[in-house]
């Protein structure tokens, strides 16, 4: 396929080509046009004219309707999809399959349907000795878009979270200007193609491609046109993208990185906390913000849990490679680190020997570790691999003290049978989300965010529409 951008309603190769890296084998698989400071600027001023012509006129029966022709077209080409993502990324097709192209697809038509149920309200107000009229006043909101979304997304799920931005930012009436990542521009590209054969009007929806520092990114970012910004990724980017928004006072979503624990408990069901584990640390080979890197587990259960766990590791196959040379290299020096700062190496700590063509890609043997300290470098900084380190606790006030002991707050997984210590832990770790007996279980409604340096703001459901959205309110004298 061909790695274009979507401007004004038209697919185009402005800017000069940069090579694209399939990382299951290291080869190039194709390229795409790094967008200049020019095609930026026409992007974000078609967006404009977008808002002040038919995209702006539309109602939200009609911009639902256009998020479900969406949704059709995503699945009418899934396996075009499904193929896009696999190459881009180099995760399991099963994955890509059951996970990122249905929930794209399961983005659009969530939207969809929360547009005709959000609630409007009203208040009636009494001012005594209120000269003229009844000394009443009604009054009620009314939400209207923020204008051109600047949409910013990672590679690590490249379709899933552009969708989990661009849904709800189309939904609430604004037009989007995306740049997904460069390393992972090809389902992006395809969502445009969609978006096209959809019938949104030109330059609702436009696409840019290219890097980020000095490169598009910036240029978008920085952009004086660009009311809002929805950025995923890691938390020193995200830093880099408020300096630029704080020159225009421009509004921010951001989803950003985590040193994410789990707490197991004596009581929990050994067996379910290994298999939960051994999702959360390795799902995707560890490139999933939510992923689990710190696991803690009480003490008469540890060491038959590091032996399970360790075991279930080094049978692991099929797990994906890292996104990059450069990203393994950075996963790879972590693996040297905790040597060197005294780590037991359970399982893993290398690089797996295939005997074929992946043996020049860039993958990493997932890895458990134990008996580092907690101010140790591998357990406190993102590490973004198939890793995790596993410590002992002894009560649950050691748990939750050692869970929020972190400059992250993204996610965070409890495995116990006792319901009170359930309700009682979770509320009291420092995370946006937490799951109890389970990992990665969404409901597109629920709130999805971090606190400290994992992120600003909420996503999802209604709390999406009103970041996407202004509230104005209305006060008529009756």
């Amino acid at each position: 396929m061909r790695v274009r951008h979507y401007v004004g309603g038209e697919f185009r190769t402005d800017g000069a080509p940069f090579p694209l890296v399939d990382p299951v084998t290291g080869g190039e698989a194709g390229t795409a046009p790094e967008a200049p400071q020019a095609v930026v600027d026409e992007a974000v001023r078609s967006a404009r004219a977008a808002l002040s012509g038919e995209w702006g006129a539309t109602s939200p029966e009609e911009r639902s309707a256009a998020l479900r022709r969406i949704a059709d077209g995503i699945d009418a080409r899934f396996e075009e999809f499904v193929d896009a993502e696999v190459r881009d990324t180099g995760k399991p097709r099963e994955l890509a399959a059951t996970v990122d192209i249905p929930r794209a697809a399961g983005n659009f038509r969530a939207y969809a349907d929360l547009l005709y149920g959000r609630p409007e309200r009203a208040y009636t107000t009494t001012v005594p000795g209120w000269s003229g009229g009844t000394g009443q006043a009604l009054n009620y909101s009314v939400r209207r878009p923020l204008g051109v979304v600047a949409v910013i997304s990672p590679w690590n799920l490249p379709l899933l979270l552009l969708t989990w931005k661009v849904a709800p930012a189309l939904a609430a009436g604004n037009a989007v200007v995306a740049k997904p990542s460069e390393e992972t521009p090809s389902t992006a590209t395809l969502l445009a193609e969609v978006i096209h054969d959809a019938g949104l009007p030109a330059g609702a929806f436009n696409l840019v491609h290219g890097h980020g520092a000095d490169a598009a990114g910036a240029f978008l970012t920085g952009h004086p046109g660009v009311d809002a910004i929805a950025f995923t990724g890691e938390s020193a980017t995200g830093a880099a993208i408020m300096r630029n928004a704080a020159d225009h006072v421009t509004p921010v979503s951001f989803e950003l990185g985590g040193k994410n624990p789990a707490l197991v408990f004596a009581d929990a069901d050994l067996d379910a906390a290994v298999d939960g584990t051994v999702r959360s640390s390795f799902t995707h080979s560890g490139q999933i913000c939510l992923c689990t890197e710190r696991v803690y587990v009480e003490r008469p259960v540890f060491d038959a849990f590091v032996e399970r766990l360790g075991e279930r590791a080094r049978k692991l196959d099929g797990y994906g490679p890292m996104i990059s040379a450069e990203h393994r290299d950075k996963v790879l020096s972590y693996y040297r680190l905790a040597v060197e700062e005294g780590a037991t190496v359970v399982a893993g700590g290398g690089v797996p020997v295939f005997g074929d063509g992946r043996d020049q890609g860039f993958h990493v043997e997932p890895t458990v570790l134990t008996g580092l300290p907690e101010q140790a470098r591998t357990v406190r900084e993102e590490i973004f691999g198939p890793v995790c380190h596993v410590a002992p606790f002894d009560t649950e006030e050691e748990a939750v003290r050692l869970a929020n002991d972190s400059e992250y707050g993204l996610a965070a997984t409890v495995w116990t049978r006792d319901l009170s210590r359930a309700h009682r832990v979770a509320p009291r770790i420092e995370s946006g989300i937490v799951w109890v007996n389970c990992w990665n279980l969404r409901d597109l409604r629920t709130p999805f965010g971090g606190v400290k340096a994992s992120g600003i703001g909420r996503e999802g459901g209604e709390y999406s529409l009103d970041f996407f959205s202004e509230p104005v309110n209305v006060c008529i004298q009756i």
